[in-house]
């Protein structure tokens, strides 16, 4: 597993919904992991304020898909479980999203 934080810092993405609801959420960082042989990008809502308790979303992409690639919900508890373990040492390493 290896963590590819090159898209930390001030990149945004728009989710839209079933209803055609636009919402802009920034890039926390994506990482891959070799065991599920996905890459993942973890997400929290652009008009966040920096001291707000946050729901952070993760999806899988393909990074080769570009700005208009399609995310994927994660299915597996196994992959959830990895998410979040990578997600925790994230925050400890990174002292959280300043």
């Amino acid at each position: 597993m290896s963590q590819n934080q090159d898209r930390k810092d001030n990149d945004v993405i728009t989710l839209v919904d079933d209803e055609g609801n636009e919402t802009l959420f920034n890039i926390l960082f994506t990482f891959d992991s070799e065991d599920f042989g996905h890459s993942y990008i973890l997400l929290y809502p652009a008009d966040a304020a920096a001291d707000d308790e946050v729901d952070i979303q993760a999806y899988i992409f393909d990074p080769e898909d570009g700005d208009n690639g399609e995310l994927q919900l994660i299915e597996s508890d196994d992959e959830w479980d990895m998410v979040e373990q990578v997600l925790n040492t994230f925050l400890a390493d990174d002292g959280g999203m300043q």
